[in-house]
């Protein structure tokens, strides 16, 4: 299925007030809530934010629809899986831990029944922390959809395209490709491929925006224009559909008799959105020295504590290495931030082996890490010319507080249980002058 079969149509600019209507005069004109919307519509605010937040973070959007959210039976509280949330019964281990990619969780599972929680930190009650997910489908989602209340979604595809039918419109999304699904907001997911995995942060704190550049200036990183919110599409279904909400750490289902995505015309910044990594601007040194990973950050989700952030979501896209007199692989380091690594294709340049796309590994805070032995031997015996990075596209979710690991994951028969061998082999090398 190709991107014109779909009528993909987009805006552009990260965090505007976009407007768009899928029936022409569906949108009103002059105010947000007229005394009778067109069309018959209704007239409904979602906020993304709290009202008297500063009008730069300030998020919410106008949208009419069909028939209001609140026409909805009472939510009941049902299993949630593999799907789980902070605090979280689990393991906070000082020890550095990898997985292999996640095999395959059995057939039929949706997008939403897929979700595997890896580890979470922070109290989704308190809006602060992560929780860092897994998902590999063999299904579309049939007459279902879900919403997070407890925080959005930032969801990475490692291996198939995946469609995201939202309250606001469509997003393709592919391998990649990154969406951000904001809080609360209906969506479903179809599958366009015999699987879809992927990984997805689910931020519970401050929305997802993007770093400030500094020094670097205007033009560097990401750039506003090249992220794209979907044109508005809505369903107009009479018939039995599944509604499920996270709400409390806990998933919630209700019987609704239409589609919730029955959204004519919306206006506002509370709205999801797509943004593809080959659009990244990334920087590096040009002198000497490796760079610290915060130059690679995509969106952050800040914290109370300037400077340590709830969560980055940094990637490492193709780009060119030129550094002199310099040991140019991420070199070994301890740090106070805690660390989650992705592979969506290709090689991460500290690893000789191991690491493979739809893997992970996680260094929480003081966990020494760094390149393996076969990496740090190549790399001291380079010839330091520039080279191009190319083919890979590694990315990482670093948050201020350690995470904790589900049992599931903790106990997994993908996780190495021998990862700790990638450092063996490095012993002393030190040579003192006689």
């Amino acid at each position: 299925m190709s991107a014109p079969d779909l009528d993909l149509r987009y805006l552009n600019g990260f965090g505007n007030q976009h407007q768009s209507e899928a029936v022409a005069g569906a949108l009103p004109q002059g105010q947000n809530s007229p005394q009778r919307a067109p069309y018959g519509l209704y007239a409904e605010q979602l906020s993304g934010t709290a009202f008297t937040e500063p009008r730069a973070v300030n998020r919410r959007s106008w949208v009419y629809r069909i028939r209001p959210s609140a026409a909805h039976p009472p939510f009941r509280r049902v299993d949630g899986g593999t799907f789980s949330s902070a605090p979280i019964p689990g393991v906070a281990d000082p020890n550095r831990l990898r997985w292999d990619p996640m095999p395959q969780n059995g057939s039929g599972l949706d997008f939403l029944d897929s979700v595997y929680t890896v580890a979470a930190n922070g109290d989704v009650l308190r809006r602060q922390g992560i929780a860092i997910h897994l998902y590999r489908a063999t299904e579309s989602m049939r007459s279902r959809y879900f919403c997070d209340a407890d925080g959005e979604l930032l969801i990475v595809p490692q291996d198939g395209n995946i469609l995201v039918h939202t309250e606001f419109g469509k997003l393709l999304v592919e391998p990649g490709q990154f969406a951000v699904i904001g809080r609360a907001i209906r969506f479903r997911v179809d599958i366009l491929g015999a699987v879809a995995a992927g990984y997805i942060c689910e931020n519970y704190g401050s929305p997802f925006a993007l770093p400030e550049l500094g020094p670097l200036g205007a033009n560097g990183l990401a750039h506003a224009r090249h992220f794209r919110y979907p044109v508005a599409a809505y369903e107009n279904i009479d018939e039995t559909v599944e509604v499920v909400q996270k709400f409390g750490g806990n998933l919630w289902t209700a019987e609704y008799d239409h589609s919730p995505l029955d959204v004519v015309a919306w206006h506002g910044s509370h709205a999801p959105y797509l943004y593809d990594l080959e659009d990244f601007n990334a920087f590096g040194t040009v002198g000497f020295d490796h760079p610290d990973p915060s130059i690679f950050t995509v969106l952050t989700s800040a914290s109370d504590t300037p400077g340590q952030a709830n969560v980055d979501f940094a990637a490492f896209p193709p780009r060119w290495t030129v550094p002199e007199h310099t040991f140019r692989p991420p070199h070994f380091h301890r740090n106070v931030m805690t660390e989650f690594m992705g592979l969506v294709r290709g090689v991460h340049d500290s690893k000789a082996e191991g690491f493979v796309p739809g893997g992970a590994s996680l260094h929480n805070m003081w966990a020494a890490h760094g390149p393996d032995r076969e990496t740090f031997e190549l790399a001291g015996a380079a010839e330091l010319v520039p080279v191009k990075l190319e083919g890979s596209l590694p990315f990482m979710f670093e948050t201020r507080w350690p995470l904790v690991v589900t049992e599931q994951a903790y106990n997994a028969p993908h996780r190495q249980r021998d990862y700790d061998d990638s450092w063996a082999g490095l012993g002393g090398q030190f040579q003192p002058p006689n």
